[in-house]
């Protein structure tokens, strides 16, 4: 196992981490968690990343009782707040903050987490609100570091940009060779501020394992046979989605990286009758693609957004992606 630093911080990290998401007191049993666990130290993960939300504190709750017997300054402990733990709890006002710090530590059984990360941005609570309370978070000692996840680099910008508070030390964002979004302005962002990027999905829920074939049944006992994990991979594994034809066999073409997610803009929605948008014109772009897409992308052109598309067309556009 290789280390690293986290970000800006002093902290030292597993290159790998070990998460929680859908997992431990949801889909798996707490025996089968600590199996994880003890065989994550053996394979030396140091860093161990969870949040209040999984399984509405289930998941921080086996972390908890399985790390309680091991020395807390042997590994890195990271937890999560603003998705709701109640009706009436949910977000990142000064109040929540304080309130679910101290939830997550009661759960944990520790005095403080290494990295308190923001879930996600809260457009209902002033930025400077937040902020300044995770600073006081910081300060009192009930966590060394702060991070957010899934935040438009925007969004962290303006966080970096507030005086005297606290700075990001770490950005949590969905990444694999199938979602790469945050290369473009996140990722410098990023790395000119000195924050790290803990990725989640880096293998698409397992679909990039190769475990999964088009058109076959799931392997027995993976993720995907499981009633309360199954339906977070539903979205890659589907005959239709782009991810999963890309990843039966994903050749490193610049073409499928950049019209990837224009199909995706385009491709007819399940249930739905139209497509999101037509296609823009690009006339230099089309010379350079091949007939077949042509004639796909021709297909499109013209149409209002919300007409019905040419039966096919998607379907031919996905085939060249994946080829």
């Amino acid at each position: 196992m290789r280390y690293r630093k986290l970000g800006s911080s002093e902290l030292e990290v597993s290159e790998i981490a070990l998460g929680s998401w859908l997992t431990y007191g949801v889909g798996v049993g707490t025996k089968a968690a600590r199996a994880c666990v003890d065989k994550a130290f053996d394979v030396g993960i140091t860093f161990f990343d969870t949040a209040n939300v999984y399984g509405r504190g289930a998941a921080e709750t086996v972390l908890g009782e399985v790390l309680a017997g091991r020395e807390r300054s042997s590994y890195v402990l990271a937890t999560k707040l603003y998705f709701p733990m109640s009706d009436e709890d949910r977000g990142l006002s000064a109040e929540q903050v304080r309130k679910q710090i101290d939830g997550s530590l009661a759960r944990l059984r520790t005095d403080y987490v290494d990295l308190y990360q923001c879930h996600r941005y809260d457009s209902e609570t002033p930025l400077e609100e937040t902020m300044e309370a995770l600073t006081e978070v910081v300060r009192q000692g009930k966590a060394r570091y702060i991070g957010c996840s899934e935040w438009s680099a925007a969004q962290i910008k303006a966080s970096l940009d507030l005086p005297g508070v606290e700075r990001f030390t770490t950005n949590q964002p969905l990444y694999s060779i199938l979602v790469r979004r945050v290369e473009a302005e996140v990722i410098p962002l990023s790395t000119a501020n000195g924050l790290s990027q803990i990725v989640f999905s880096p293998l698409a829920q397992g679909v990039l394992t190769g475990k999964y074939r088009r058109d076959e049944a799931p392997p027995e006992g993976s993720r995907a046979t499981s009633q309360r994990m199954g339906w977070a991979i539903d979205r890659w594994r589907s005959s239709r989605s782009p991810g999963f034809c890309a990843s039966q066999a994903w050749r490193p073409r610049s073409w499928a990286r950049r019209n990837l997610s224009r199909w995706r803009r385009t491709r007819r929605h399940p249930g739905s009758s139209s497509t999101t948008r037509p296609w823009r014109r690009s006339t230099r772009r089309s010379r350079a693609w091949s007939s077949t897409s042509s004639r796909a992308v021709r297909s499109t052109r013209g149409r209002r957004a919300g007409s019905p598309a040419r039966p096919g067309a998607s379907r031919t556009v996905a085939s060249r992606v994946a080829a």
